[in-house]
């Protein structure tokens, strides 16, 4: 899934292929059979691995930034400008690369290896590391996912649905329409945090919706242009809005009624909400280099990050390291910034993802049918017919 491509054989066709597994840009092509043609492979698009590896750090130091939004008002607003758009930019990003999913059993082998076997892992792990860090009554429930792991499971789900919204007229109004639905439903519950999973849903649409010609036009000099300005100016808004707005939803993680509001405030929210993530997701796709920097390579190595981080974040928290002196002062606030950069930086690294490999990416062939065969209609009659 995070495999390196080689250049020397990639096409300009094979460049706007979109792979079939969750976290990768482009994933290595298996070998050919014996006598078969073989087909080019893929190389990654240093764009989208740089892309990922800015959205993966936004998370981290969003994270890092959420105990002291009570402390500084600066903080605050950056911590509402970069969650009205960070994770709705992984969403985009993950629906983008899931378009050629049609549900074939190689594409699906690797959803479980590469999203689901990784979430019951780590929730396992996630869970004894909260028990020996001060929770020693913390239940084991794979169905009530730990800090961040909500996202595999929103994944799993958006995963498997893209050929149901490759059918649909209007797959987007459809899943806004869906949002917005489950944004005025109180009491959906914490199961697989299925609010956040259709919250979050029509940005993996959108995402399942684009081409690579839609990029094009965020690499433009003008949009580059009026994106950073445009990006200082949400910190500006996202300033005054501190003691305005309840920040909580920016999380999509309750309804309406949940916050206070009336059921109405939830769809008018879910479409501001939307525009405005669409808006800043553009804009950071404006400021991303185009081509390989220092970081491309780390892009490779988001899914680490993502799944690792919550460990350093979660003993700051318990430990209190947030009280040291200086910490609450503007310097204070500089040097854990660039501490969660720092950390997302370690943990994308390639000797990360080596060592967590086993646990991220299993190959697991022990587990499925070597030859998957659909069963013909003669046979699917006959069972139905006992």
């Amino acid at each position: 899934m995070f495999h390196a491509a080689s250049r020397r054989s990639a096409s300009p066709a094979a460049l706007r292929e979109t792979p079939d597994t969750p976290w990768s840009t482009a994933p290595a092509e298996p070998a050919p059979a014996a006598g078969s043609e073989r087909r080019p492979v893929k190389r990654r698009d240093p764009f989208l691995d740089n892309a990922k590896f800015l959205t993966i750090v936004l998370v981290g130091m969003g994270h890092a930034w959420a105990p002291l939004t009570s402390e500084s008002r600066a903080v605050a607003a950056l911590y509402i400008a970069v969650y009205a758009f960070h994770m709705p930019a992984f969403a985009l990003i993950a629906g983008y690369l899931s378009r050629s999913f049609q549900g074939r059993p190689e594409q699906v082998r690797r959803l479980i290896t590469g999203v689901a076997v990784p979430y019951v892992v780590f929730e396992v792990v996630y869970t004894l590391f909260m028990r020996q860090l001060g929770e020693p009554d913390r239940p084991l429930s794979l169905f009530s996912p730990g800090y961040a792991l909500w996202f595999l499971c929103a994944l799993f789900v958006w995963r498997l649905s893209a050929p149901i919204w490759r059918t649909l007229r209007w797959p987007l109004p459809v899943a806004l329409g869906i949002a917005a639905a489950a944004a005025a439903t109180p009491g959906i519950g914490d199961e697989l945090n299925l609010m956040r999973v259709l919250q979050f849903l029509p940005f993996f649409v959108l995402g399942l919706q684009l081409r690579p010609e839609h990029f094009e036009l965020v690499k433009r000099p003008g949009a580059r242009a009026v994106a950073l300005p445009v990006l200082l100016g949400a910190v500006a808004v996202a300033y005054w809005a501190v003691p305005r707005m309840n920040h909580e939803w920016m999380l999509h993680n309750r309804s309406a009624q949940e916050l206070g509001s009336p059921w109405w405030v939830g769809v008018v929210m879910t479409f501001a909400l939307f525009g405005c993530a669409v808006l800043l997701t553009a804009c950071m796709l404006a400021v991303t280099p185009r081509r390989a920097v220092w970081f491309t390579a780390l892009g490779a190595g988001t899914i680490c990050g993502y799944l690792l981080h919550v460990y350093p974040i979660q003993l700051a928290r318990q430990f209190d390291w947030y009280a040291f002196p200086g910490a609450a002062s503007p310097t204070g606030y500089v040097v854990i910034t660039l501490l969660a950069f720092a950390m997302m930086t370690v943990l994308c690294t390639p000797a990360v993802h080596r060592a967590v490999r086993p646990l991220v990416e299993p190959r697991m062939a022990w587990f499925f049918d070597r030859n998957p065969a659909p069963r013909s209609p003669e046979r699917v009659s006959a069972s139905g017919a006992r």
